[in-house]
């Protein structure tokens, strides 16, 4: 296992490598991917007036969403490792029409203080699992909200839950070229919190009180059309890059071998129904 500054390294190279792909699909992740991150936004329950911390904020989506809760009164900051999804996401909700709503490129694990600090709250969709350290980033993140302040995250549980998810990288692989080194054991990846009791250590860890981690079950719908669903999968995970380097014979043969793959999800007027087997962190900032 590489150390902390190699994960690091190894997570800014792949997210700065993703970034166009997320950045492509933005409008689709943000319909399509919100089931992700439903039960923490509820259980967060963000109120007007509130300041909102949005820890992997992507291309703004959830941000926006966050902003639009806590209304004219309130602020929220979007938090994310990868500078062009930050500009991307300013760009798609611009400040003179969403006031109270910023971005900012950072990494929870290293910066200072954030911008806005202290915060009512934090929210975090699929992110705490890819920190390289993650009692550090959550420690930043705790230190970020003011006493009683409340958090709400939710991460993938282990592969069996989420049958779908390693099926893009799967397909594509064959037909495209090498791609970036693979986490193994804890280190930051989709699987990386699948245990929950090691969930409950970083977060008691980092100083978090009043941890509870609840397993749900969700469901992502895609449309029917094989080809976009297929691509919109391999463009947002590990195979994305190489992917979009790769000459169109070999992009179409990646689509087709992802979408055979997926078919065991796919029902005739139904389209795609992805399991999705999550855990719902909360926790409160002593």
């Amino acid at each position: 296992m590489a150390d902390t500054a190699g994960l690091r390294a190894r997570n800014t190279a792949f997210w700065t490598q993703a970034a166009p792909g997320w950045i492509r699909h933005a409008d689709r992740q943000d319909e399509l991917g919100s089931p992700l991150g439903a039960v923490a936004m509820a259980r967060l329950s963000p109120r007007p007036g509130e300041r909102v911390l949005d820890v992997g904020c992507g291309c703004g989506g959830t941000t926006a969403e966050l902003a639009a809760a806590v209304g004219p009164t309130g602020a929220v900051l979007g938090v994310d490792l990868a500078e062009s999804m930050v500009e991307a996401a300013a760009a798609r909700f611009p400040a003179d029409r969403h006031p109270g709503l910023r971005f900012t490129a950072a990494d929870v694990e290293t910066t200072g203080d954030l911008p806005g600090a202290p915060f009512d709250a934090a929210y975090s969709r699929m992110t705490l699992m890819l920190l390289a350290d993650p009692v550090t980033g959550c420690a930043n993140v705790r230190r970020a909200l003011r006493a009683g302040g409340r958090l709400a995250a939710t991460v993938f549980r282990d592969g069996p839950a989420n049958p779908w998810l390693t099926l893009a990288v799967v397909g594509a692989a064959p037909h495209v070229a090498a791609l970036p080194p693979l986490p193994v054991g804890d280190e930051p990846g989709p699987f990386a919190f699948a245990d929950s009791a090691r969930v409950r250590r970083i977060l008691d860890t980092a100083g978090f009180d009043g941890i509870t981690i609840e397993p749900h079950d969700v469901v992502m719908t895609a449309p029917g059309d094989p080809d976009t669903t297929a691509e919109w999968l391999i463009e947002i995970g590990p195979a994305g890059a190489a992917y979009r380097a790769a000459p169109t014979p070999h992009q179409a043969a990646a689509r087709a071998a992802t979408a055979r793959l997926l078919d065991r999800f796919h029902g005739r007027g139904t389209g795609y129904r992805l399991p999705v087997g999550l855990w719902l962190i909360t926790a409160t900032a002593p």
